[in-house]
């Protein structure tokens, strides 16, 4: 599917119409990355943006420099000069801002129904799926950069490259992350879906039922036109079982050999993965990738074959893969550091689900199979815990060193036996491992001391604030005597 892709931006503001009676847009949770590639977008398109959030951030503070209102907390009177309202997943209806939106009769809409308004006349490209996503949408956008075409993206982390994770651009092309942790992917109407695997994640969402979360990716790839694509990853079982569903067409992606896009020769070189991808119809590719894992390998492959599909030349995609940067808490190398004991290699990642963790461990292990790999593991949301209690403990006995924090609740309330001190008697009582809890960050310092030895891989992981803890260690080179709690 070959598409124009020479509009300047006064064409595409032309194209792209104005919201009707709608001048100021007020974002609710505007520090979230979600939420604030949003405003970002639509503030360069020349709306007003005001938002609120609980907390100054690096997001708040730039969103700021550029032109927006930040409010911090949540007060009835933010809202007072808005035309609509925007509201993040972890906004409830007792926010005294939604509250006073709906007794002013101001819309209050979620944000992939903004999402869905600013991709509506665009050649919209949405990547979704459990795992994956964000680094995936990175490597779409890096591609099409590199062709010289200037997408507009709105990213769910940090696109390093680009030093944010929204822009902007000035061609028709719309990427984005699709969340499907609410279903409000389903708003989405774009020409072209990924989607890179599918697990029990989310499950409250979908009332527990697994077959429910299943049908609900059928229905966003349903929102395709008739003559749009769906790019899927066929090693994933659950993705493989519904190809047959699709009344689209569908193109797959994978190391499996029926794959329509394939990768071979899969082997890592430190931070690099390096293969080759066998297309139909196309030249094979001798990838460098500047990112390591066969999961990355997996997102790389997705990303061309959406761009092999759009007639982007060989060359753009050999340099995106090349020059990548990855995305911000993505298997994040943030250098070497001086323990007290000699220098250690400091990696952070977003990372909080058991395939995700162990996805990560294998590309620390395939990389530096030399190092000793010492995790500090933050559990993200009781429920997930608890849910995928099992699969956590499985994956975690897996490292050389653990050190557990407590759960990062993300508003949830505590679940007995489903906390950081139930996981390490658990993992402990296998055997091969033991654990260190704790329950406070401000003794991880004397913590570390302790444990902490000379040529170390010592990994962050996880959702919650666990990634503060990896940018003071790397901020401070880590002379573990002056960390702060």
């Amino acid at each position: 599917m070959t598409i124009k892709h020479t509009q300047d931006l006064a064409q595409i503001r032309a194209m792209v119409p104005e919201m009707r009676r709608v001048k100021s847009i007020h974002f609710i949770g505007i520090g979230g990355a979600g939420m604030s590639g949003i405003a970002e977008v639509l503030l360069n398109e020349g709306y007003q943006i005001t938002g609120s959030d609980i907390a100054e951030n690096a997001v708040t503070e730039r969103l700021t420099e550029k032109g927006a209102k930040v409010y911090i907390g949540h007060q009835a009177e933010n809202i007072e000069q808005a035309s609509v309202v925007v509201v993040s997943t972890a906004i409830n209806e007792q926010n005294p801002e939604v509250k006073a939106a709906r007794e002013a009769r101001i819309p209050v809409v979620r944000r992939a129904e903004m999402l869905a308004e600013l991709m509506r006349f665009r050649h919209g490209i949405a990547v979704a799926g459990t795992h994956g996503k964000t680094t995936t949408t990175a490597l779409v956008t890096q591609i099409y950069s590199e062709a010289g075409l200037d997408p507009t993206f709105v990213n769910g982390g940090l696109v390093k490259s680009a030093g944010t994770n929204a822009r902007l651009g000035s061609s028709r092309i719309l990427i984005a992350e699709a969340d499907e942790s609410d279903a409000s992917f389903l708003h989405l109407q774009p020409m072209v879906s990924i989607v890179t695997n599918i697990e029990a994640d989310h499950m409250d969402t979908y009332g527990g039922d697994f077959e429910t979360l299943k049908q609900t990716f059928i229905d966003f790839l349903h929102n395709l036109p008739f003559y749009g694509q769906a790019i899927v990853c066929v090693d994933d079982p659950v993705v493989r079982e519904l190809i047959p569903r699709i009344s689209r067409q569908v193109i797959t992606y994978g190391f499996s050999e029926d794959a329509d896009v394939r990768i071979e020769n899969y082997h890592q070189q430190g931070q690099q993965g390096k293969f080759t991808v066998v297309r139909q119809g196309r030249a094979n590719l001798d990838i460098t990738l500047n990112i390591p894992g066969r999961h990355n390998a997996l997102n790389a492959s997705a990303a061309i074959a959406v761009a092999t599909e759009d007639d982007i030349s060989d060359e753009a995609i050999l340099s995106a893969m090349l020059g990548t940067q990855g995305t911000g808490r993505r298997f994040d190398h943030l250098g070497e550091f001086e323990t007290g004991n000699g220098q250690a290699m400091l990696v952070d990642d977003y990372g909080h689900h058991p395939t995700e963790v162990g996805v990560t461990i294998q590309a620390a292990r395939s990389g530096w199979d030399d190092k000793r790999l010492v995790m500090i593991f933050q559990p993200h949301r009781y429920s997930r815990t608890r849910d995928l209690y099992d699969d956590f403990a499985n994956v975690l006995e897996q490292v050389d060193v653990l050190i557990m924090l407590d759960v990062y609740a993300a508003g949830e309330k505590p679940i007995a036996g489903a906390d950081g001190r139930a996981l390490c008697r658990t993992i402990r009582s296998r055997g091969k491992l033991d654990p260190i809890f704790v329950p406070d960050s401000a003794t991880l310092p004397a913590v570390l001391a302790n444990v902490l030895q000379d040529g170390d891989l010592v990994l962050t992981q996880g959702a919650g604030d666990v990634g503060k803890i990896a940018k003071q260690l790397a901020a401070l080179e880590l002379n573990i005597e002056k960390m702060q709690p």
